[in-house]
């Protein structure tokens, strides 16, 4: 599998992606695998290339809620080669695919060669952790629909696809708020023609409008990736 399909390698230098490429090996995510606990030693890196994997905070409820969302414009991981290896968050697959992995010490050791890579990863975490801002944000001052409509446009891009498979649970489960919340403001933006929902599949019909419908936290996330794929290897 080409590195280019991970955007953030594709950023990377010639000589970093070279040095990486080595170590790398595809892998198949399943939907809902977990890939570390909060608090546990991350075991592996992840660069998705189809894959989705959601960082979320676990209560003591049981309820999990989103954090940051990781695609093929990012890492998992990363954190644990360039500084402690204990995840504040859970990393748990949301929507399946495919990935490209490495060992948590392959990672480490290239980045410690190269001064644009530790940059890189750097810049990385820092998005994320913005990413994460934003989101907390978001719940606090966003109505529900549109956070749905960030989440499902977010989503969209990364997949490559308007046709997502998420269940409402699941849904329910990421933005913090009960089933029947979901199932309500799906049905909103089903009839306004923005989705086609049937069980387990949501199907994004009109863009544009969602766009429009879309809280501002979707298009600052989008710009805190653009600029992180613009300066990787500056």
């Amino acid at each position: 599998m080409p590195i280019s399909r991970n955007l953030l390698l594709a950023s990377l230098s010639a000589s970093d992606g070279a040095a990486l490429q080595p170590h790398l090996r595809p892998v198949h995510l399943e939907h809902e695998r977990i890939l570390f606990e909060a608090g546990d030693e991350v075991a592996a890196i992840y660069f998705p290339t189809g894959a989705i994997i959601s960082l979320v905070v676990g209560l003591s409820s049981g309820e999990m809620i989103e954090a940051a969302m990781v695609g093929k414009d990012g890492i998992v991981g990363a954190s644990a080669a360039i500084g402690g290896n204990i995840p504040g968050n859970r990393g748990i697959v949301q929507l399946a695919g495919t990935a490209l992995t490495c060992s948590v010490d392959a990672l480490k050791s290239a980045a410690l060669q190269s001064h644009t890579l530790l940059s890189a990863l750097v810049r990385h975490e820092q998005t994320v952790y913005a990413q994460a801002s934003q989101s907390a944000a978001c719940m606090a001052a966003h109505h529900v629909e549109a956070r749905l409509c960030r989440w499902l446009l977010r989503a969209r891009d990364l997949a490559d696809t308007d046709n997502l498979q998420f269940t409402q649970e699941f849904l329910a489960e990421m933005l913090g708020v009960r089933r029947t919340s979901v199932t309500l403001h799906a049905r909103t933006l089903q009839q306004a023609g923005l989705i086609k929902y049937s069980r387990g599949r949501i199907q994004i019909t009109d863009v544009e409008a969602m766009q429009e419908t879309v809280c501002e936290c979707y298009g600052t996330v989008k710009s805190y990736y653009q600029a992180l794929l613009g300066h990787t290897h500056s």
